[in-house]
């Protein structure tokens, strides 16, 4: 069973476009949301395997959304993206209990499958 992702991004765009990346990653998107507080209430809702989520969002960042999602008690594992590259620094990351960092202009070259829990 391929894992179950929600894609977090304020831009309704780049979500279809993400979307269209992971499933040919072999993924299946089962949500989308476009801000912490949204995202946070699909997370608890559809109880993904995995999260994408955009560094910048509308109502907080990313990396205290990735705290949040990844004391769930299933706890999902959490991507982070952005359309700036060097929005999430190592530590930054590890801090957060995201599993990676990867620039939104890499995603459609980057091992999203290994990285959501596909392999």
């Amino acid at each position: 069973m391929a894992p179950s992702i929600l894609v977090v991004d304020d831009d309704p765009v780049f979500r279809v476009l993400a979307a269209s990346v992971l499933a040919d990653s072999g993924l299946t998107v089962v949500g989308e949301a476009d801000s912490v507080s949204a995202a946070l209430s699909a997370a608890v809702r559809l109880k993904p395997t995995a999260v994408l989520v955009d560094v910048g969002l509308p109502d907080g960042d990313g990396f205290a959304l990735a705290r949040q999602l990844t004391t769930l008690p299933w706890q999902p594992l959490v991507v982070l993206t952005s359309v700036d590259g060097d929005a999430g620094s190592a530590d930054e990351v590890q801090r957060s209990g995201a599993r990676a960092f990867i620039p939104k202009a890499d995603l459609p070259n980057s091992p999203l499958a290994r990285l959501l829990g596909a392999e």
